[in-house]
């Protein structure tokens, strides 16, 4: 008896939840279920989105150096030039680079040589002109215009040029603004292209005969510093220079410390050297050139004919006394045949 009372006592205290409704528990379920669904949504629709932004971004850009050496990164450029638009080739990048020579170095020669690459423009003697070189201001002005590929000559490939650049020799405002001119090169990161010429006498031929014709203009009355013909160079080539043989020695001497003072000068800058003489005895300098530059590798041709071949005693009027200086120095090998 006491057993069932205590038990009738005990079931007042237990509370039974009531039956849920099934139907209740299904709309639950299933507004959980659409509010998981719309945050999954959402989340994928923002991560679509700025992948599509940054996709956008990267074809702009051209991959940004995606897979460059980090050293050559500094190097290639992507100029938004004002006088066109670079069109497909916008994402191409673009090298620069200048040929520092002197003249009758044998620097048009391997223009051509280089203008003849599809991907390559370099603009010539674009200093030879004083008011481009008047200040420094004046040189800084019309380096940007090479560089943003708003210069614009017969060698211009323009919008798919993948190297641009000209030629600059060092008796045309180069070393008298050195210190700011290496400043901008290395600032804009610029290939720089040393050319000079081995036999000093060759050169100084050269430049007496050029000379002379800018007076005398032996082909039919026209002055050409560069020809393209055998008859041209030939006829030419008939005048020989007299050179002044008491002067010869210190003469020779001034262009090599010419020379030194400018591989020494922009010796910081990421340079090649080369040697006309051995660019005509072996022609895989020139593949040299533009792996340096990044360029895929082709066959370079060039139009011009070289004007003084053979022996330099068939060149210079008073042979004899040249070679009579010039024995016993260390500019005696001037006097034999080089290439």
């Amino acid at each position: 008896m006491a057993e069932d009372l205590c038990s009738f006592h005990m079931n007042l205290f237990i509370l039974r939840p009531p039956k849920a409704s099934p139907l209740l528990l299904r709309m639950i379920m299933l507004v959980f279920a659409t509010v998981c669904g719309l945050y999954i949504c959402s989340i994928c629709l923002k991560q679509i989105s700025s992948q599509s932004k940054s996709f956008v971004e990267v074809i702009h850009r051209s991959c940004d150096n995606y897979g460059m050496n980090p050293l050559r990164a500094p190097y290639v450029h992507y100029p938004q030039p004002q006088t066109f638009g670079r069109a497909e080739c916008e994402g191409n990048p673009v090298r620069f680079f200048v040929i520092i020579s002197m003249q009758r170095s044998g620097s048009g020669w391997f223009e051509t040589l280089l203008n003849s690459h599809i991907n390559l423009s370099s603009n010539g003697e674009i200093f030879s002109i004083r008011d481009r070189r008047s200040n420094i201001s004046s040189v800084v002005r019309t380096l940007d215009r090479v560089y943003d590929l708003d210069w614009l000559s017969s060698a211009s490939k323009n919008e798919c040029s993948a190297a641009i650049g000209f030629k600059w020799m060092l008796n045309q405002g180069l070393m008298e603004y050195r210190k700011e001119i290496l400043d901008y090169l290395n600032r804009k990161g610029v290939h720089v292209i040393f050319l000079f010429r081995r036999n000093l006498l060759r050169r100084m031929v050269s430049e007496l005969a050029n000379s002379y014709d800018r007076f005398a203009k032996l082909l039919n009355g026209t002055h050409k510093s560069h020809v393209h013909s055998l008859e041209e160079a030939n006829m030419l080539s008939k005048y020989k220079p007299l050179i002044n043989s008491t002067s010869l020695i210190s003469q020779l001497k001034q262009m090599d410390l010419l020379t030194a003072k400018a591989l020494k000068y922009f010796h910081d800058t990421r340079h090649i050297i080369l040697y006309y003489e051995d660019l005509v005895k072996n022609h895989t300098k020139l593949l040299d050139v533009q792996d340096f530059l990044g360029l895929p590798h082709m066959k370079l041709t060039s139009r011009q004919v070289k004007i003084h071949k053979g022996p330099l005693e068939e060149h210079i009027q008073n042979w004899n006394d040249v070679s009579k200086v010039l024995n016993g120095t260390s500019y005696e090998i001037f006097l034999h045949k080089d290439y």
